[in-house]
């Protein structure tokens, strides 16, 4: 039944409808061949015309394989989107379904992914994932499994992640070049690729002499970080002490966070303090001032792993891949020389 109580049309009453047989219409359905032309436009109008939808659970019940690929990702985590965006485009093209399962406050990484394995995914693609590198290898001895955005070592199963250190560097070495010395990075905790960029930015700073200025400040890849730490430095100014003039944070979550704190404390970005993302999500584009980032490319990362996907299930002995795809800093409104200079 659907939601209203009435009996949802069925691929009989399609064929009745019709004037065709039901196994005509399954083929119809499935686009196989052994129905003309004419006749795959009357099944399909008139399947329209009742409001007939396939059940696509039986259709991957009634196959050997799901050909169905999970997706754990975390629930307001925009970078996610954007990878889940890609990885449905690529799954599409080589005729995979795509089912997903998120972690939220209280559903954890095991849940999830026991969901998808539950709803008998051939994969699963981990966006992002905390659990340990123990406790991955023991998922990959279970199933085909990729880890995505998160470096990994002694795992064994795939990954694909973003170089961290170069699109640090990057945003470093733009920094510095516009004549910044007083730059703080907002730290990303446990997030993925939070160790790379933490180490690239103490190793930025020393490269450039400003071990003296280095300081790295706990956060989050969230919004409420962003806010918080943007308070403490208005708070740390109102008290007579130095505004940083520039500010690298977790990711464009917190960037934005940062924004919205520095805005209502009446700091001035770009002017007094310049601030860089990282990820260049879909976020950074509908923010009311151009963020500068490091972008990571998303479609190039949901591509390999895919393919990982894909190259495992027909071959499970072969050694476990990991693909480093290069970002790249995108210069937009909130970075420029500081006032000193």
């Amino acid at each position: 039944m659907d939601a209203t109580g009435k009996q949802r049309p069925t691929m009989a009453d399609v064929a009745a409808e019709a004037g065709v047989s039901r196994a005509l219409v399954s083929i119809v359905f499935r686009n196989q061949p052994g129905a003309g032309q004419e006749t795959r436009d009357r099944v399909l109008r008139v399947a329209d015309e009742i409001g007939y939808r396939p059940d696509s659970a039986a259709r991957l019940l009634a196959r050997g394989r799901s050909r169905a690929l999970g997706v754990m990702f975390t629930a307001h985590q925009t970078f996610h989107a954007d990878l889940i965006e890609g990885i449905y485009a690529e799954a599409d093209r080589h005729g995979y379904d795509v089912l997903l399962s998120a972690t939220a406050q209280g559903r954890g990484e095991p849940k999830a992914v026991e969901a998808l394995l539950s709803h008998r995914c051939e994969a699963v693609i981990l966006l992002g994932p905390e659990a340990t590198a123990a406790e991955l290898d023991a998922l990959g001895q279970r199933t085909v499994a990729v880890s995505v955005a998160r470096r990994m070592r002694g795992a064994g199963i795939d990954s694909v992640r973003s170089a961290e250190g170069k699109g640090v560097r990057q945003a470093m070495d733009h920094l510095v070049e516009m004549g910044h010395r007083r730059i703080v990075h907002i730290d990303g905790g446990r997030g993925p690729g939070s160790a790379e960029r933490r180490r690239a930015y103490r190793a930025a700073m020393r490269r450039h002499g400003l071990g003296s200025e280095l300081r790295v400040i706990p956060g989050s890849h969230t919004e409420e970080s962003g806010i918080g730490v943007g308070r403490l430095l208005a708070s740390e100014r109102d008290a007579g002490q130095p505004l940083p003039t520039a500010v690298l944070a977790a990711n464009d979550r917190c960037a934005m966070g940062l924004l919205m704190a520095f805005s209502r404390t009446g700091v001035d970005v770009p002017g007094e303090v310049s601030v860089i993302g990282y990820d260049d999500s879909h976020l950074s584009h509908l923010m009311p001032v151009g963020l500068t980032t490091v972008r990571q490319d998303a479609v190039l990362m949901a591509e390999h792993a895919v393919r990982f996907a894909r190259q495992r299930l027909d071959n499970k002995e072969v050694e476990p891949q990991e693909a480093v795809i290069d970002p790249k800093l995108v210069v937009r409104d909130t970075s420029r020389p500081p006032r000193a200079s």
